[in-house]
């Protein structure tokens, strides 16, 4: 009988209070997130301006768990040492950001860290199949990158389900971000999540001074995901 997977979390900073992401990070990795998920967007590739890798080197020492980068910039090479130098552990880049997919996760590998490929809802999984052996994470987007508290987007479902069969047996995470919540957590654990980024899902409620909500809104997901 195969094993289920374990659901990971990981809850995004882009929902947590800027002005006080140390004790933010502390807070739900103390409520049992697994990872920790940093949008980094470039108001270029995407239609918003978030972080660059100084925010990610000073919140570096409040992480415990895993800091997974995600990289929502274009063009994208240029910036993969200073965010390996900022700390991350994961780097994900997009399928769509540059024209030379291979290389960028062949920098990424170089400079001693986990490889992610994010697809856009437009970008079939097909694109992903000459690159399985060179990534850790394959991010799917089900919602429309650039924006936190968008709805899911559905059509995304058979391509979770056919990037699994696509990976086999490699050690390959499926990593789903954009609207997941503890209705949808289901959906992508039966087409074959293993990590989920959540971020009003887990941060709507709560605060550093009442984080038991962020615990409740973790739990709420890990369960559904798990059911």
């Amino acid at each position: 009988m195969t094993k289920p997977r374990e659901i990971k979390i990981a809850p995004s900073i882009l929902s947590a209070d800027f002005a006080n992401f140390g004790a933010e990070i502390r807070a739900v990795e103390a409520e049992g997130a697994d990872w920790v998920h940093v949008d980094v967007m470039d108001n270029h590739f995407v239609p918003n301006l978030t972080f660059g890798p100084q925010l990610c080197r000073a919140i570096r020492p409040h992480i415990s768990t895993v800091m997974d980068v995600h990289l929502m910039i274009a063009p994208v090479d240029a910036s993969l040492e200073a965010f390996a130098q900022a700390g991350a552990d994961i780097i994900t880049a997009h399928y769509e950001a540059g024209p030379h997919i291979h290389r960028t996760l062949q920098a990424i590998r170089s400079l001693g860290k986990k490889s992610g490929l994010a697809l856009n809802p437009g970008t079939p999984a097909a694109v992903a199949a000459d690159l399985l052996d060179m990534v850790d994470v394959v991010c799917v987007m089900t919602v429309n990158p650039g924006f936190g508290g968008q709805k899911f987007i559905h059509s995304q479902l058979d391509k979770i389900r056919t990037l699994r069969r696509m990976i086999g047996d490699r050690p390959v995470l499926v990593e789903i971000d954009g609207g997941v919540t503890a209705e949808t957590a289901p959906l992508v654990a039966a087409a074959g999540a293993d990590v989920l980024v959540a971020g009003s899902a887990v941060f709507s409620g709560g605060s550093v001074e009442n984080p038991r909500v962020y615990g409740q809104n973790m739990r709420a997901i890990r369960a559904a995901a798990a059911a």
